[in-house]
């Protein structure tokens, strides 16, 4: 984890559920490879796992390209921002509402979903940092046919639908739900018709990554996944770590226990920066959470 502003800095380490993400995400060189539907990014000054880390901090990002448009520079659907203890296998996700009204260093203020179109996820990952205070470690990114490939590939994911949902071409009623890729996909981007729009969005996405961890936890019992999957989807992911650092990576993930995995989303009110609507973060309640999870992942109040 990298520490906040004025703490003494330790060799970073990283996450997330997207947890589901990030196992998925393993990439082992090959001339062959299909362009990447996925990118795993080791930002700039960490340096990789090491047995002092205990927490780790990934951004996981749901990238809204089109076909024919870049997947890493175009607008982030989904934004959560994940930590994984691995002492006592706590985990939290802080869902971002991407409307959220935010700085974004060198191009003014804007709603965060657009930072990965100025500057990538390097620049997404600073906005995430000037919000919050929590500067991840890494970033994974996904884009639609990604999320729908990955799904699929642990033969689908399990979550709690609390409102009733109607768009995209989908219904569902409230309750648990088996998703498909194609479901798990309108599922984590409708708001449309939800009471807390963008909020109860952010929320279906943590609890979407969640019941993901909790899939690949049982699927590990089976002898020899983990390696067959990071085989499967490694063509499809581009990345900047070693095959040995996903390896470990992977393999630090699925040391989080599903049923400690909290889900959050930043508070904050709707509002209108000039004619667009957004989303300006509660800043105080933004604090008291960070405050409450910086040091250990682990969620000690209400979120």
């Amino acid at each position: 984890m990298r520490p906040g502003p004025g703490a003494p800095r330790r060799p970073g380490r990283a996450l997330m559920s997207v947890a589901l993400l990030t196992v998925l995400g393993v990439v082992v060189p090959d001339a062959s490879r299909p362009p990447p539907e996925f990118a795993l990014v080791q930002l700039d000054g960490v340096e990789g796992l090491d047995a002092t880390d205990d927490v780790i901090w990934m951004l996981a990002l749901g990238s809204d390209a089109r076909p024919g448009e870049p997947v890493m520079r175009s607008r982030s659907d989904a934004i959560q921002l994940v930590g994984m203890n691995t002492v006592n296998q706590h985990a939290v996700t802080i869902g971002i509402p991407r409307d959220s009204y935010v700085d974004i260093r060198g191009f003014g203020r804007d709603k965060i979903n657009a930072a990965m179109v100025y500057g990538g996820p390097e620049a997404t990952a600073g906005a995430v940092t000037a919000l919050t205070g929590i500067e991840p470690d890494y970033v994974f990114v996904a884009s639609f046919p990604g999320l729908i490939r990955m799904v699929n590939g642990v033969g689908g994911v399990r979550a709690e639908v609390t409102h009733e949902m109607d768009d995209l071409n989908q219904v569902f009623h409230p309750g648990p739900h088996r998703f498909s890729g194609v479901e798990a996909l309108a599922f984590a981007r409708i708001r449309y018709g939800l009471p807390g729009g963008d909020f109860d969005r952010s929320m279906d996405q943590g609890e979407l990554l969640a019941g993901g961890l909790a899939t690949l936890a049982g699927r590990m019992r089976q002898p020899g996944y983990f390696e067959r999957a990071l085989g499967v989807f490694a063509r499809y992911t581009d990345t900047n770590l070693s095959p040995v650092e996903l390896y470990r990576l992977g393999r630090t993930v699925m040391t989080i226990d599903p049923a400690q995995v909290r889900v959050c989303v930043l508070k904050g009110s709707t509002g209108y920066a000039g004619a667009a609507s957004v989303v300006f973060a509660d800043l105080a309640a933004t604090r008291s959470l960070v405050a409450d999870v910086r040091n250990d992942a682990t969620v000690d109040q209400t979120c």
